[in-house]
This record gives C-alpha cells, structure tokens and sequence, in this order.
C-alpha cells in the first residue's frame, strides 16, 4: 500500500474514532503532559551532586567540602575564582575568606548582594597550600564550569 494510503486510511480511522468519543458525548481530549525541563535549581543541585562524587583529579582526596557556588541561579552576574582557599574547603562555599570579604564588600558598592550573584570557582577543591591549580586540574573542573555557566546564563562573567 502507498504511503498516501497508509495516511488516508489513519485519517478515516481518526475520525471514526473522534465520532464515537463524540457519540459517548466527551467535548474535548486533554493533551498529554509534556515532560517540564528541569528548573535552573534543579540541574545546580544535580551539577554539584556530580562534583560532590568526582574522581577526574586526585583534589578530591584532601578536600573538606567539594566548593560548588553560591549565590542565585537567576543571576545577571557570575564571579569566577581560581580555586578555593582553606576557609572555603571548610565552609563549602566560595569565597568567604578575606578575598571574599572584600568581594562582598565590592558587590555591595555596586547596590547587589551576595545572593543576587552567582559566586563560583574553576577548581571545585582546594590545591594544597593554596598553591596554583595544575593544567590537569583546571582540565578536569572545566566541564563542571561550563555547565555552571551554560545553566546560569549571566549577562556578564567577572573572572
């Protein structure tokens, strides 16, 4: 059978079967639902459930806390360190040391806060000794980065 006779003969079929809904006296058909993308909270929390169990790099194996972000999901601006200090590896959370008071203050004078923004590093854990990250470091951390930044969307990135 040609494909235009398939097509005709699921039209006739179609209507028959709209007629008969019609006869049982049902007025309308609710659409499917369609499945909802996950919300911008949604995929941080899986991103840092991700970085939480991540072995790319041997950083993991002397971290406190995995340091993922802070801050809004629907923020304009995005701040990006380098790597988190050891006031960060303990609280979990970028920039809180002296850098991230001084950050804070800064957001401040630009009429913002701290939960306004989105506060994220490249490394996810601590170097130790704060020392650089490492090419292989940075390589391994990226993916989460530009995940970071693809979910966010800011207007601007301040490195």
């Amino acid at each position: 059978m040609p494909m235009s006779d398939n097509r005709r003969a699921l039209a006739r079929a179609f209507k028959q079967h709209l007629e008969g809904l019609s006869a049982l006296g049902v007025t309308a058909v609710p659409r499917g639902s369609q499945p909802q993308a996950p919300s911008k909270l949604e995929r941080l929390s899986s991103l840092a459930h991700d970085v939480e169990r991540c072995r790319r790099c041997p950083l993991y194996r002397t971290r406190t806390h995995a340091v993922v972000s802070d801050g809004s999901p629907e923020a304009r601006l995005m701040f990006i360190g380098e790597a988190p200090g050891r006031d960060e590896d303990l609280q979990g959370k970028p920039f809180v040391g002296a850098a991230g008071q001084l950050l804070t203050k800064m957001i401040q004078a630009m009429g913002l806060t701290r939960e306004e923004v989105y506060i994220c590093n490249v490394l996810k854990d601590r170097p130790p000794g704060n020392r650089p990250p490492e090419p292989d470091e940075v390589e391994a951390c990226l993916p989460f980065l530009r995940e970071q930044i693809a979910i966010i969307q800011p207007a601007v990135i301040c490195v």
